[in-house]
């Protein structure tokens, strides 16, 4: 939404800076009356709402409203921006290589051979492009031995170059078996055993029997509503019970019974056809499957990949898969339950009588955000009833509505439930089966909020606010209060409090956190292409994307945008990892990648003292010998942070 909108409700005999200012009393007084009568953490989540994108947003009343506010969250120096083909952190800090793409996991396999191994070894080997992951100790509390769980996404890609590095060189096409196997071992999920070794650095504990690697071969079972449903029923699995494997896997989710969540998210990719002419259904244009071939070529080898084919084995993706990494022998379940969509992590809640609750996003541009509410109750330690409890429930598509006032970007919102006997607008779907399946399709029909790419959500440990990135959306041309720029190249992070403080709630109010912009470039901070108050010229990023929290409350915004630093981007650098306090709405930068890289995935060891975090797709243009440097290839690699001083990280 640009200044001119703003202002169109206000009255024409007023200069534009008049206009603005009453913009923004007009945003502090609801700022003001939404904090009345709602408690002291109600007006903690709003005390850093954004009323507008002028740096002097506040009066004397809204200052009297506020409590006062702690110290800042946030006790490191932050960091200028860098271009270089290495990574940067903060002072006190040190970064770690850890687990580069091609590192063996089994005792007694070779080394990694720059690219050139084959298929088999690469099924033995981490994956590629390193994704969202998570640390399990292995016992309670460990902050010295655990499962470091991590995604690979995709195998890279340079221009029209689909797999770029995978075989030691640049910009190979695919043409045999073995190269498309390789690809597909590539991809899918680690489960490392790491412990400290006597010096105090982490190492990989080959000959675990934790150790396994999950690829888009291995065999998986569909569970949950949809599970043997019509449209999940192929030849090769006449159940629709049955699949095999997982990718496009990109940020992640946990649960507090010890579970992994992958989550599938650009699946489309991978289906095409070799026979001539579309033959696409409407719900496969939907979801984004290209007709012809594909960059990956799988479907060359594969029947299960050709869309004419097997027309059902799309169904088949997109959903979010349990993984229990404690058992390597065990079957990872992809729960249809959550529904079917662009999955980018997962973010769970548990209310108070013990329903869980998880949030995730729809990464596509003008997709949508969705909650599930299980049916049964999380009890802690009982992993007999815990096991299945993402197998039934509701699912819900959100609703972001405007506030009384245009231009203070906050209002209130409303959870839809997806039911296909409920929900009048859903009476067409055949059964709730096909709700799921097409989720997308349901969203559409109750006419939820089209979002600006929503990508990963996290949840507050102590207040429970929800926070979720809108990583950008240049396409978008029709604006509202929670995506208020038409040409969005920025992007922004959204929160919301559902009401009366209750995940399993169908009403919320929400705000914008922080609307990401470039001030090195747009001066004007009424523009806003600048950003936010709490963007300056120090801090300035774009594409917010991966997203956490840490046991203390910090907020970490990982950033997978434009590294150009030119242009729209100027001053930007590359993609980075910043902090925020959630109260002061203070950032800074904490950490910068290497060229051409997105950063991603965060992890904690359970004392908060090693921070773990992924560089994905170094050198996806070519510009990249990180992390080994000289004329090697590029790798993705997990990065472990410590303090110098042993302390909290961040703190």
């Amino acid at each position: 939404m640009n200044k001119l909108e703003m202002l169109e409700d206000l009255p024409s005999n007023t200069s534009d800076n008049e206009h603005f200012q009453a913009v923004v009393e007009r945003a502090v007084s609801r700022r003001g009356f939404l904090k009345s009568g709602l408690g002291l953490s109600a007006a903690v989540f709003l005390a850093g709402s954004l009323s507008a994108c002028n740096s002097d947003d506040d009066d004397d009343d809204d200052v009297a409203e506020t409590p006062q506010e702690p110290a800042s969250l946030l006790g490191f120096q932050a960091i200028p921006i860098f271009t270089g083909d290495d990574v940067r952190i903060a002072a006190g800090y040190t970064a770690t290589v850890f687990a580069p793409w091609g590192t063996p996991l089994f005792a007694g396999d070779p080394a990694w051979q720059n690219g050139r191994d084959d298929a088999a070894a690469q099924a033995r080997q981490v994956g590629d492009n390193h994704d969202g992951m998570h640390f399990f100790p292995l016992t309670e509390g460990n902050s010295d031995e655990g499962l470091l769980v991590m995604n690979h996404e995709y195998v890279t890609t340079s221009g029209a170059a689909t797999y770029t590095w995978l075989f030691g060189t640049q910009d190979t096409t695919i043409t045999t078996l073995d190269q498309a196997d390789k690809a597909i071992n590539a991809h899918g999920v680690s489960v490392i055993h790491i412990a400290r070794n006597a010096a105090g650095k982490w190492e990989i504990k080959l000959g675990s029997r934790y150790n396994r690697r999950i690829t888009a071969a291995t065999p998986m079972r569909l569970t949950g509503p949809a599970a043997g449903d019509a449209l999940l029923q192929t030849s090769a699995d006449p159940t629709g019970t049955l699949v095999l494997g997982t990718f496009n896997n990109c940020g992640n989710g946990w649960t507090p019974w010890g579970t992994y969540l992958a989550c599938e998210e650009n699946f489309n990719t991978y289906f095409g056809t070799t026979i001539a002419g579309d033959g696409r259904s409407a719900a496969q244009k939907r979801y984004g499957l290209s007709s012809g071939a594909t960059a990956y070529g799988w479907e060359l080898f594969h029947d299960r990949f050709d869309y004419k084919k097997e027309p059902n084995e799309s169904n088949r993706f997109g959903w979010i898969v349990e993984i229990d990494p404690f058992d390597a022998e065990s079957t990872p379940k992809k729960r249809t339950a959550l529904g079917r969509i662009k999955h980018e992590n997962a973010a769970y809640r548990i209310a108070a009588d013990g329903t869980v609750v998880v949030y995730m996003g729809d990464d596509q541009a003008d997709d949508y955000i969705y909650k599930f509410v299980s049916d049964g109750k999380y009890v802690a330690g009982d992993q007999r009833n815990n096991a299945n409890l993402l197998d039934s429930g509701e699912l819900y598509v959100a609703k972001f509505k405007s506030g009384a006032a245009s231009g203070d970007f906050m209002g209130d919102g409303e959870w839809v439930l997806l039911d296909r006997n409920a929900t009048p607008e859903l009476a067409g779907f055949a059964n709730q089966a096909e709700v799921l399946i097409h989720a997308r399709l349901a969203g559409d029909a109750v006419g939820a909020t089209k979002m600006d790419r929503p990508e990963w959500v996290a949840v507050h440990p102590d207040s429970g606010e929800v926070y979720v990135t809108l990583t950008n959306n240049s396409g978008r041309s029709v604006t509202d209060e929670a995506n208020p720029r038409a040409q969005n190249r920025y992007g922004q992070i959204v929160r919301w409090r559902e009401t009366g403080n209750d995940p399993k709630a169908t009403t919320f109010e929400w705000d914008i956190f922080v609307l990401a912009g470039n001030p090195v470039k747009y001066t004007d901070r009424s523009d806003l292409k600048s950003g936010s108050a709490n963007v300056t010229a120090d801090n300035t990023f774009n594409s917010p994307d991966g997203l956490g929290f840490d046991p203390d409350g910090r907020l970490w915004i990982q950033t997978d945008g434009n590294y150009s630093n030119a242009g729209e981007y100027e001053g930007q650098g590359n993609n980075q990892m910043l902090c925020a306090d959630p109260v002061s709405k203070e950032i800074r930068r904490f950490f910068v990648g290497p060229k051409e890289c997105e950063v991603t995935g965060l992890s904690f060891t359970p004392d908060g003292r090693t921070m773990f975090i992924n560089i994905q797709h170094p050198g996806e243009d070519g510009d990249s010998h990180w992390p080994d440097g000289g004329t090697s290839v590029p790798r993705s690699a997990t990065i472990v942070i410590t303090k110098d001083d042993g302390g909290v990280i961040g703190s």
